[in-house]
């Protein structure tokens, strides 16, 4: 029985590949990433590309020299955000935003007066599209939207936003943490300028990988400096893609690791009726409230849930004491998103699937939370 459901802080199980593709980089294979001419550097390089080709492919990139690797998606924003060289007006956000995302605006708000002000949404955070187009198209702005939420799985309508987005000239960077490798991301269909995505939630691979996509790389400014391999006769950092974004040496373990995932996603066990009919079961619980999309088609595999005399904390803990279900309560690095579903300040209970659990495992899910709501 799957009793893991912290899907959305990190996979697990991965692939039983990924494992063993880390490992045999190194034990058998070392090499770094194009830093010399012999053979273990090629493979490591050669690897490390057919990654970024993977991703390329994923994003519906079609050139990979734009995607930039990334230490994880809280990184990649830092990079994207701080490095955004034409200060806009006004940066607008998504009323589901993480701490990735809120800690770095909140420093340009303090250092350099950037405004910051919530897109309007509704009542589960889904964006408001027609609120949207009401939007002033004059002024210089900037959306951060977070794809889909790490607190109740909403996913949010991109191809309307970037489409109102595109006809008034704003720029989006799009979070894409929790949606790459679960729902489709298609970054040029929708015309998004920026792409954040880490490596070992969705797509299933280990944990400090991740990156960037970038429409134009020049005009985003440099907030890291270090060698790449290449230029070296130079102190300036390269000004081709990927290196420029790229100083020090890689995560060739994890990226390798990562590409084994790419190439060994399990097929999903259930359906995504499957998790509608969870969350309803939930809900007809005595005690027991459920958060998730409203629109059924906004709803992604993760969601939460809160009870009406047990704090999150404790019920979850019960949950594991009593059953050895593992998920995560509180604020989820997301107090933005916890406000605006007013969950704030005790935060909820969250339940984050994977590919690996089946029908089964979502009936013990609703036994093991019938029996600590009612016990």
């Amino acid at each position: 029985m799957n009793c893991y459901f912290d899907n959305a802080s990190t996979s697990f199980p991965k692939p039983p590949e990924v494992a063993s593709r880390i490992s045999r980089y190194l034990t058998d294979e070392g090499g770094t990433y194009g830093r010399a001419a012999y053979q273990r550097v090629h493979e490591a390089t050669r690897q490390v590309e057919q990654c970024r080709d993977a991703l390329s492919a994923l994003l519906g990139v079609a050139d990979p020299e734009k995607i930039a690797f990334a230490s994880n998606a809280t990184s990649a924003l830092n990079t994207l955000l701080l490095g955004v060289s034409s200060r806009p007006t006004v940066i607008w956000v998504s009323p589901m935003e993480h701490n990735a995302v809120m800690r770095p605006l909140w420093h340009l708000h303090r250092t350099l007066g950037i405004r910051m002000e919530v897109l309007p949404a509704m009542e589960d955070g889904s964006i408001d599209t027609d609120a949207l187009g009401k939007l002033p198209a004059g002024e210089d702005s900037l959306f951060v939207i977070n794809h889909l939420s790490n607190v109740n799985g909403v996913i949010q309508p991109m191809f309307e936003i970037s489409r109102l987005a595109t006809s008034r000239g704003w720029k989006i960077i799009l979070d894409a943490a929790q949606s790459l490798g679960e729902i489709p991301v298609e970054a040029v269909n929708w015309n998004i300028d920026c792409v954040a995505f880490t490596g070992h939630k969705a797509l299933m691979g280990p944990t400090g990988t991740g990156g960037f996509y970038c429409k134009s790389p020049q005009e985003l400014a440099l907030t890291h400096f270090g060698g790449t391999g290449s230029l070296s006769d130079s102190y300036e950092m390269p000004a081709e893609m990927p290196d420029r974004f790229q100083a020090g040496t890689p995560n060739v373990a994890g990226i390798v690791g990562l590409l084994s995932a790419l190439e060994n996603r399990p097929a999903a066990c259930h359906t995504p009726s499957d998790v509608l009919a969870c969350m309803r079961e939930l809900s007809k619980l005595p005690g027991i409230k459920i958060y998730g999309a409203k629109q059924p088609d906004q709803q992604g595999e993760l969601f939460s849930f809160t009870h009406q005399s047990q704090p999150p904390a404790t019920f979850s803990q019960k949950l594991f004491e009593r059953h050895g279900i593992e998920t995560r309560s509180g604020l989820h690095c997301a107090p933005l998103a916890h406000r605006t579903l007013g969950t704030f300040p005790s935060g909820t209970v969250r339940i984050a699937l994977s590919p690996y659990h089946t029908v089964a495992d979502l009936e013990n899910l609703i036994k093991a939370i019938a029996d600590v709501a009612t016990n």
